[in-house]
């Protein structure tokens, strides 16, 4: 399944602030807690404040009064229960409940405790307040205490809670309409890329248009634009390859065509022989050169499969290379040779790419080397690469040449070899497949000739 990309991006956008709220709402919560704590305590104090106001001593005797209002305070929807208790400092009671908690004992007079406790098996919040009484024989203050059940503070706290947490939601939605919004916008280029690329024709080369084309995206045209430009490269070369196949068979084929024209018209048999041989070598050449046009194109998208090979497999694909070859240096009277130096090393490279490498190379020595003359095989094996060296005492090649002899169709002009200027470059390609490097040096024996080394590295 293709996945989107403003989609990763709203995630990797979105996740981060979800994980912002959460946390933030586990903080509200905490905030909510708080502040459903300050207000119960609040209402809590001000009930014992209105109760200690009503509190005098009056003909020896305290007087005390619950206002109606000190416990109309925690009216609500919540159905809190209220309790309360009046004491003097001595612990004798006034008014209200004898089973509601007392303070700690040590709890000092001069401040308003807080504490909590069970009433009746129930949460409550408890305020003592200290209230010091005019005309009150004694030293100690009377304690107020009012109790209030939790009931109101925790739904209180669920609703601060749940009031924030929906802000933030609503928040985070219209974050994440916005982002989208952004992203739409902000992947337009992206898409432009996109249909330019989808509206052209086919075949269209043209390079993609950077004007306008944000930062990030340029690294990705340029490699486009350059891969656009080694495809018109390697289809333009792929053109003139055509064309050079067509010409190069036009010839043989029109050539062809004369000669059994010939033998046809011929009035005996031994008239015809003379062309109908000529048309067989005809033939046979052209045959060859659609086998290497084959070998040619075949190289170019070869991904070789290589594999391990020492030296010994590697000898054994030359000696089946120069038993083919043996008949054709023997028609111009070639001394064909083959040598062997250094010990067992190991390469990767394809059995049937080094056996068309040595052919040609073979092949190319044998068409090039006068008759009489001398090709030399040699592998060389050592210092940590492999060698297939041809070496022939033939012309060789001018300077001028030596960086062409490689391109495909090029022939040295005046030679009468025959070839069709196509052997070194299938070398080449193939070479390059399999690893190895080209080089051409001059011969061990020095003098003319040409002197051939293919370089694999070893393993």
């Amino acid at each position: 399944m293709t996945r989107s990309l403003r989609n990763q991006l709203l995630a990797w956008v979105l996740l981060p602030l979800a994980c912002a709220v959460a946390v933030d709402a586990g903080l509200e919560y905490r905030s909510s807690v708080a502040t459903a704590s300050v207000i119960q305590d609040n209402l809590l104090l001000g009930s014992a404040r209105m109760i200690a106001e009503q509190i005098s001593f009056e003909n020896g005797a305290f007087e005390h009064l619950i206002p109606p209002a000190a416990l109309e305070l925690f009216e609500s929807q919540n159905a809190d229960r209220i309790y309360y208790r009046v004491t003097t400092g001595a612990g004798h009671l006034l008014a209200g409940y004898t089973d509601l908690p007392v303070p700690q004992a040590g709890t000092p007079h001069d401040s308003t405790y807080y504490f909590a406790a069970t009433m009746r098996g129930e949460a409550v919040r408890v305020v003592a307040f200290y209230q010091p009484v005019i005309g009150n024989p004694s030293a100690l203050p009377v304690v107020v205490e009012v109790a209030q059940t939790m009931r109101g503070r925790e739904q209180l706290t669920d609703k601060l809670w749940l009031h924030a947490v929906e802000q933030q939601l609503l928040i985070l939605s219209l974050v994440a309409v916005f982002i989208l919004f952004g992203l739409h916008r902000g992947l337009q280029p992206l898409i432009r890329l996109r249909n330019d690329v989808r509206l052209r024709r086919e075949g269209s080369l043209k390079p993609l248009p950077t004007d306008g084309v944000p930062a990030e995206l340029m690294p990705l045209v340029d490699a486009f634009n350059d891969y656009i430009a080694r495809l018109e490269n390697h289809t333009h070369l792929r053109g003139i390859f055509i064309q050079n196949v067509a010409h190069q068979l036009r010839t043989p084929l029109t050539v062809l065509t004369t000669q059994i024209s010939d033998a046809m018209r011929a009035s005996n048999k031994l008239a015809a022989d003379v062309p109908l041989l000529a048309a067989r070598r005809t033939l046979q050449q052209t045959a060859r050169l659609v086998n290497q046009f084959l070998t040619l194109s075949s190289a170019q998208a070869l991904i070789a499969s290589r594999q391990p090979m020492k030296t010994q497999a590697c000898c054994e694909v030359i000696h089946a290379v120069l038993e083919d070859l043996a008949l054709q240096a023997h028609a111009k009277s070639i001394d064909l040779g083959f040598e062997r130096e250094g010990g067992e090393v190991v390469i990767l490279a394809d059995a049937l790419a080094l056996r068309e490498i040595a052919t040609n190379l073979i092949d190319n020595a044998i068409r090039y080397t006068p008759p009489g003359g001398t090709v030399t095989v040699r592998v060389e094996s050592g210092a940590g690469k492999l060698v297939l060296a041809v070496e022939d005492n033939g012309p060789g090649v001018a300077p001028e040449h030596r960086e062409r002899i490689f391109q495909r169709f090029f022939r040295i002009e005046g030679s009468d070899a025959g070839g069709s200027g196509l052997g070194l470059a299938i070398v080449k390609e193939l070479a390059v497949q399999c690893g190895g490097v080209v080089r051409l040096d001059a011969p061990r024996h020095g003098g003319h000739g040409l002197l051939l080394r293919v370089e694999f590295a070893a393993l």
